[in-house]
């Protein structure tokens, strides 16, 4: 068994706090579908994720912050593409979900075997 170690649950926690900014930016969207001049909330997901494996990680977490800010892209809100990408979301924070949890159980696998 290898320990995955700290890192392993940053970048896990970087995925889940993206994944919640972007479930936030999609209820924002079909919550003001109908809100004259309403720009189109997006978060860039594959821009953050594609950090994830970057040395300069560290780096750009500590400058983008848990966080990242949502970006107005103006468009119209199509409520079906809206409802779909709130599906895939959640589809992605189960996945992350259960990676959080396997690390955990790792290290409680590993405490156990230190005492």
């Amino acid at each position: 068994m290898s320990f995955t170690g700290h890192h392993s649950i940053e970048k896990t926690n970087l995925i889940l706090d993206l994944i919640s900014k972007k479930q936030k930016a999609h209820a924002a969207n079909i919550t003001n579908m109908n809100t004259p001049h309403y720009k189109k909330q997006e978060v860039d997901f594959a821009k953050y994720i594609g950090i994830a494996d970057s040395p300069l990680e560290t780096q750009l977490s500590k400058l983008l912050g848990a966080s990242p800010h949502m970006q107005k892209s103006g468009g119209d809100v199509n409520i079906s593409q809206e409802l779909f990408a709130m599906q895939k979301n959640s589809l992605l924070y189960s996945m992350a979900t259960r990676r959080m949890s396997a690390i955990i159980k790792e290290m409680k696998q590993i405490v156990q075997v230190g005492r």
